[in-house]
């Protein structure tokens, strides 16, 4: 009888003990094996579906819809985020300022979070502050928006701007919690050191990326901890990138603590397998929609997970649209021909031309130095626009490769695709400016296409009105050997370095040739001017926006699809093949590295010779040295 009383008071001591230890311990949600993340990124108002270049089609939220529907239907508790630039590429962004048709279509599809990339600034910050401000208008259920470390300075009296107005107005914030099926998620926003030189004109302060995240993460987290008992699972939206496996993302997650996944945008990779780097997973979808992002994760008891499974699923012409999306796409596809369209006389599906050659890919005319005739098509474009404008022969167009952000497709070429392939711009679409340079300058814009392109792939220059060569093994900042003007009549003409040659280009493009001389280290320069030779302010370059008889800016896309309709229905056959205007080629033979030598080419030839010099006095000097030794012996 003792005993087993003393045994039924030792159990219940130890109950009583084991009750005290759980009644100490947080509260951890229930465990499970399926919490699922959706995701996507660089979205830019691709609401339709996009051309393959091996034919088919990709993309567009009517079936992206469909997929995501599919996944919820697997896991009813997923969250669907996207890591931003949701606009800035298709006509749908014509609304951008008035509509805010992306944040608006990205609610009706469920995502729960998204942060901004660079191109929600192109509209400026008078262009955000418009968007936010609609799309609170609307009424209608939006994504929550976070952003830890890219927000507007504050006046000294620490009271909010306009945009801060904006923003508070909307919602937007460092992190946001969000709970589903008992499981707690911290979501938080970052933007990237390359996305900020993306977004000059932003009006912005970028703060230290893996900083502010520790920051942002370990607040968020003690407040989900204080204030639910559980630890969440944490999520990135980073606008920064990866760049073959590495990169700014990359860097973060090595530097920063206690993220659980980085949906990492910007550089519109496609990670088909998530990268792995100090406990945090890196992954990435793509761009314009081609893949849903799936990532499922394993959590123990304790709130620590684990990846189980990672997914790219295809978003393509296989997949069913979504009928309730389609037609609310459809509804904005009529705003868009009303409220923008009508007033070029053009309609969204209207078939400009017909094309039977196959131009350059974006990643074509990224991955190599050479003439382009979809670039040509381009910078002729913009050419003959600004010359019926003006009623004046205009010397020179160009545009660059980081402008090009789609290819023409073969078969016929619609306004929407015209758009879709030269979307961008700086608080316009894309307009049209008419400055002078002095001939000095136009050698050195032509020096950044052969020197420069290397460094910065979306530096790559395409010219209409110069005819020019370089050699790639030249000396840097010297690599061309041969350029004239070629006149419309077809006539080659001598380019004077102290004349001032009119020069026209879009705006964001404008805007990156002023800054040339920072990004060569004051080594060459490209000076707007007025006519009378002035130096432009970068800020001042809208002042020299191009506008016809009516006085309606010319759009970089209206001039190209102008350009195209006026061709009677077929595509030039010109554009059939390149033209000669830029020859890229790499030789060793003396006369080739020698040819039209500048300072550049001098000053090495001078250190080399300086170096020779100093080898020969040295050898000499040991020679003479050996000698006197032997002598003396």
């Amino acid at each position: 009888m003792k005993y087993n009383l003393f045994r039924s008071l030792a159990a219940f001591v130890a109950i009583i003990t084991l009750l005290g230890v759980f009644c100490a311990m947080p509260v951890y949600a229930e465990s499970t094996d399926d919490v699922t993340v959706l995701f996507t990124h660089d979205l830019h108002s691709h609401l339709l579906p996009s051309a393959k270049e091996e034919g088919g089609t990709f993309g567009g939220y009517a079936r992206l819809m469909t997929v995501i529907n599919e996944q919820k239907a697997k896991d009813p508790d997923a969250i669907l985020v996207d890591g931003g630039d949701f606009s800035m590429g298709s006509l749908f962004q014509t609304a951008y300022t008035t509509s805010a048709i992306e944040l608006r279509m990205m609610g009706a599809m469920g995502y729960d979070v998204t942060t901004f990339g660079n191109h929600e600034f192109d509209y400026l910050p008078k262009g955000l502050i418009a968007m936010l401000n609609a799309a609170k208008a609307s009424g209608e259920y939006t994504p929550a928006i976070v952003d830890a470390n890219y927000l507007p300075p504050k006046n000294q009296e620490g009271q909010s701007t306009d945009v801060w107005e904006a923003l508070e107005n909307y919602g937007v914030k460092d992190y946001v919690l969000i709970e589903r099926g008992g499981v707690y998620f911290v979501v938080f926003g970052i933007f990237g050191v390359d996305s900020d030189a993306c977004a000059p004109n932003s009006g912005m302060v970028l703060e230290d990326a893996a900083a502010i995240a520790q920051q942002t993460l370990d607040a968020a987290v003690a407040e989900c901890e204080q204030t639910y008992g559980v630890h969440p699972v944490v999520i990135c939206l980073s606008h920064s990138g990866t760049d073959n496996g590495k990169g700014e993302d990359y860097a973060l997650a090595e530097a920063v603590n206690g993220i659980d996944l980085i949906v990492s945008g910007h550089t519109h990779t496609t990670l088909k397998q998530a990268i792995e780097v100090n406990g945090t997973y890196i992954v990435s979808a793509g761009e314009y929609g081609k893949y849903l992002g799936v990532v499922r994760f394993s959590r123990d008891d304790g709130g620590d997970v684990s990846l189980s499974e990672y997914e790219l699923i295809p978003i393509d012409e296989n997949v069913a649209e979504d009928a309730q999306v389609a037609a609310l796409v459809e509804s904005f596809k009529q705003n868009v021909e009303t409220d923008y369209l009508s007033q070029y006389g053009v309609g969204f599906d209207e078939v400009l031309v017909h094309n039977t050659y196959r131009f350059d890919s974006v990643k074509e005319v990224y991955a190599t130095q050479h003439e382009s005739t979809l670039a040509n098509i381009f910078s002729d474009a913009y050419k003959t626009a600004v010359e019926k404008a003006l009623g004046v022969e205009i010397d020179v167009a160009l545009t660059a490769a980081g402008v090009v952000r789609e290819s023409l497709p073969v078969g016929d070429i619609t306004t929407s695709d015209v758009f879709n392939a030269a979307s961008l711009g700086v608080g316009t679409e894309g307009e049209l400016i008419a400055v002078y340079i002095t001939g000095r300058d136009l050698m050195n814009a032509l020096e950044v296409d052969a020197s420069v392109q290397p460094l910065m792939r979306s530096a790559q220059l395409f010219f209409s009105g110069v005819e020019y060569s370089f050699n790639t093994n030249r000396m840097i900042f010297n690599k061309v050997d041969r350029a004239m003007l070629r006149r419309n009549d077809g006539s080659l003409e001598k380019i004077d370095p102290d004349r001032m040659y009119r020069i026209v280009t879009g705006m964001y493009c404008g805007q990156m040739l002023g800054a040339v001389e920072s990004t060569s280290m004051g080594l060459l320069t490209i000076t707007p001017r007025d006519e009378n030779g002035n130096p432009i302010a970068v800020e001042d370059l809208v002042n020299y926006v191009v506008r016809d008889e009516n006085g309606v800016p010319v759009k970089e896309w209206y001039a190209i699809a102008s350009y195209l309709k006026e061709m009677g229905g077929n595509m030039d056959d010109k554009y059939a093949q390149t033209d000669g205007r830029k020859v890229v080629y790499s030789s060793m033979n003396p006369t080739d590295l020698l040819r039209n030598a500048n300072k550049f080419t001098y000053i090495l030839l001078a250190v080399i010779a300086v170096l020779l010099l100093v080898i020969v006095l040295v050898v000499r000097a040991i020679v003479r040295k050996i000698r006197r030794r032997r002598a003396g012996t």
